[in-house]
């Protein structure tokens, strides 16, 4: 069973697909943790994000499992990210490597922008979801917060809209809602309450 969970940033769906992952005893890719790391390897040598030749070879350099999730986490990553994403050569550079690993004998969970559109649009389980920019906003800053990082709700919500108009504006494999998808919106929900309604929703396909 693949199951493909979409959606924009802070809406839960890492940390739903996390635990369906957990639920269903399959592997989990956080694939955003690629563009993170291709952005990463950018910024650490010095170079523009928005260089296509080296962004393309950081990201055919990657190991799948070969990251620092420490130095990949936060605000200055996730936009960093969201620039990188937006080249579709390293989207091209990408997309074997999701694919391998949705193809696994045993199913497997991804969660990302173009998973249930792009990368396993066959998988049997798709999941958007999504919440209100205001609600991500907060969520964002909490977790910020917990990590020691400096605040700015204001600046948040701005980096929040700024993030989902590249996603979704970009030509190559916008962030949008498979047709077959389930609309799962968290804006309301607790993580409990998501993930409960997430499971249903994987349990009529699993059985």
């Amino acid at each position: 069973m693949i199951i493909a969970i979409d959606g924009p940033a802070a809406s839960g769906k890492g940390t739903i697909a996390r635990r369906l992952a957990a639920h269903f005893g399959l592997p989990h890719l956080d694939t955003g943790l690629l563009y993170r790391a291709t952005a990463r390897v950018l910024l650490d040598e010095g170079s523009k994000l928005d260089d296509v030749e080296k962004a393309v070879s950081a990201a055919r350099g990657l190991a799948l499992f070969d990251f620092d999730e420490e130095r990949l986490r936060g605000r200055e990553m996730g936009e960093a990210a969201s620039v990188v994403a937006a080249i579709p050569q390293v989207r091209a550079a990408l997309i074997d490597m999701q694919r391998a690993f949705a193809a696994r004998p045993q199913g497997a969970v991804l969660d990302g922008r173009d998973i249930g559109t792009v990368i396993a649009p066959g998988a049997q389980v798709k999941i958007f979801v999504t919440a209100s920019p205001e609600t991500r906003a907060q969520r964002r800053a909490l977790e910020l917060r917990g990590r020691g990082e400096k605040v700015d709700y204001a600046s948040i919500l701005e980096d929040i809209r700024k993030r989902d108009r590249r996603d979704s504006e970009r030509t190559d494999a916008p962030l949008k809602p498979a047709e077959d998808a389930k609309v799962l919106d968290t804006t309301d929900l607790n993580i409990e309450a998501a993930f409960a309604a997430a499971l249903g929703m994987a349990e009529v396909v699993a059985g």
